[in-house]
């Protein structure tokens, strides 16, 4: 028996068919008036953002499809508020590119870069946006770590500049309702 990479998880089909995925794998297309309320590259990242609550949060190795489809909309539908729905995209929400954030720091000075991003934070949460987005975060870590192909090091910095936004956002957000997706 292959062992299962452990970067995936199985994904069981209605007929019964098991189906390895990493969350690089997973492909979401919205149809109808969904497409026109969420970007794509929003539902991506909603979606390995589910990926990682199965696998990792509950544990699990196995999920059914329908399981995982009905927890991505209800996470979606979380998103959902009366600006949403309208015709028109809100135009309170703001993107921070992490690269140029990185780049500013230079290479290696993660001592400049993360008390930036934070000031960063704290400067997008001032103004009446609901979802902050930071952008580039793949490059960033790369052009921090000072390397030219993914590595170990990149994973874990990584994952600290992920967890340092999650902290700063608790910290400094308060009683605001505010979301955020890092890409």
């Amino acid at each position: 028996m292959i062992a299962l990479a452990t970067e995936c998880l199985v994904f069981e089909l209605s007929s019964g068919e098991l189906i390895p995925f990493s969350a690089d794998m997973l492909s979401v297309e919205m149809l109808g008036d969904a497409a026109r309320w969420f970007e794509s590259d929003f539902v991506s990242h909603a979606a390995k953002a589910v990926f990682h609550y199965f696998k990792h949060d509950l544990a699990r190795q196995v999920v059914r499809v329908e399981e995982f489809s009905g927890a991505l909309e209800k996470v979606l539908r979380g998103f959902l508020s009366p600006t949403t729905l309208s015709p028109e995209r809100s135009s309170a929400n703001c993107e921070v590119d992490l690269c140029r954030l990185a780049q500013d720091s230079g290479v290696g000075c993660e001592l400049l870069f993360f008390p930036r991003l934070r000031e960063e934070l704290r400067c997008q949460l001032r103004q009446p946006q609901r979802i902050l987005r930071f952008r580039g975060l793949r490059g960033c870590v790369k052009s921090l770590a000072g390397a030219h192909h993914w590595c170990p090091r990149c994973r874990t910095l990584e994952e600290q500049i992920v967890l340092f936004l999650r902290e700063c956002l608790g910290v400094e957000a308060g009683t605001a309702r505010v979301a955020m997706l890092v890409a």
